[in-house]
């Protein structure tokens, strides 16, 4: 348990398998429960970027999804303490790149928090920019580029919406991550 979720708790509940108590706290649930229910859900792994005040930033998201067609419209949840969450704030844009399947090492960079900020962080990393300046990877199996519409305070994230203004696809394929562990799309069969 983290030390956020220990602070957090509310209470005790229940015996665990080993006839302990079960920490529960203000979700209900035990939060490593919680955690490994969610993380068997396999989801696609994107990187999140954002330009202000001239300088780029990027982490990597993995709760994101389409919202609306019309506006086109998606959402990504972030972490109310990264860097991010200010930074895209302050811009009010960003883009989403979903990464493709040969990326993994793009996705550790932007999700470790010693990497190097502004431009550093992108030293030898192959961007262009659509609509926003913000950061669209080369490479990606899709991007959106978008405006942030409205910003929700939801527990310990913040849940970014966005106007799609730009997107862009390819038919290679997506990296995964599921139980803790990055995985591969298999090739379609015919």
């Amino acid at each position: 348990m983290t030390e956020q979720h220990a602070n957090a708790a509310a209470s005790t509940s229940g015996a665990g398998s080993s006839g302990g108590e079960v920490p529960v706290w203000s979700g209900g649930v035990d939060p490593d429960a919680f955690r490994e229910a969610l993380g068997s859900f396999p989801t696609g792994v994107s990187v999140m970027t954002t330009v202000h005040e001239g300088q780029p930033h990027g982490m990597t998201a993995n709760a994101l999804c389409s919202v609306s067609l019309d506006p086109p419209l998606v959402l990504v949840c972030v972490d109310d303490t990264a860097v991010m969450a200010g930074e895209v704030a302050a811009s009010g844009r960003f883009a989403l790149n979903v990464l493709a399947d040969d990326q993994q090492a793009l996705s550790d960079h932007f999700a470790d928090p010693a990497r190097p900020a502004g431009d550093a962080g992108f030293a030898g990393i192959a961007v262009t920019t659509a609509v926003t300046g913000a950061a669209i990877l080369e490479g990606a199996v899709a991007w959106v580029d978008c405006a942030v519409t409205q910003r929700v305070d939801a527990g310990d994230h913040v849940v970014v919406i966005g106007k799609v203004l730009a997107a862009g696809a390819s038919d290679r394929r997506p990296l995964l991550y599921h139980r803790g562990a990055y995985g591969l799309v298999p090739p379609a069969t015919p």
